[in-house]
């Protein structure tokens, strides 16, 4: 396996963009090719309301930081309130998912350990249309797992 023994800068402007299931713009940061496997780092957008279905990954601990807005993570049987500043870490093989509670866009930062993970998002925005058909595959190369209907938001 490569080292990681430089920098990765992110820089304004310069982001690989794609998106979410949901809708939500998605900034990527890092990937595991340049950090030699360690994390994936980006950034996401969701607009009131929104969030991804109940799901979970086989592979990765994700870990949530919120920047701005009001966020609600569900993970297993626990709700947790995600004011700004909040971390949220949620482990691999453990169903959840998250919405945004508030009345304003929201944006949080994404890192999964190991990396990979994020790039799920850019080949979701490659794909031809968002539906059933096209992302159930993208899904299984990812090792995430769609559980459905979870706790009320």
């Amino acid at each position: 396996m490569a080292q990681f023994n430089r920098a990765v800068a992110s820089l304004p402007g310069r982001e690989r963009i794609a998106r979410h299931p949901h809708g939500g713009q998605v900034f990527i940061h890092a990937t595991a090719e340049e950090t030699a496997g360690a994390y994936g780092i980006w950034e996401t957008f969701s607009a009131p309301g929104t969030g991804p279905s109940r799901h979970m990954h086989t592979r990765e601990t994700e870990v949530f930081r919120v920047i701005e807005g009001s966020y609600r993570f569900w993970c297993g049987n626990e709700m947790i309130e995600a004011p700004v500043g909040s971390v949220v870490v949620l482990p691999p093989n453990v169903p959840h998912h998250w919405r945004n509670v508030g009345d304003s866009m929201g944006r949080m930062m994404g890192f999964v350990t190991p990396g990979g993970f994020e790039h799920f998002f850019v080949e979701l925005e490659r794909a031809e249309a968002a539906t059933p058909e096209t992302i159930l595959p993208i899904q299984h190369r990812f090792g995430l797992v769609e559980i459905g209907d979870g706790p009320d938001p």
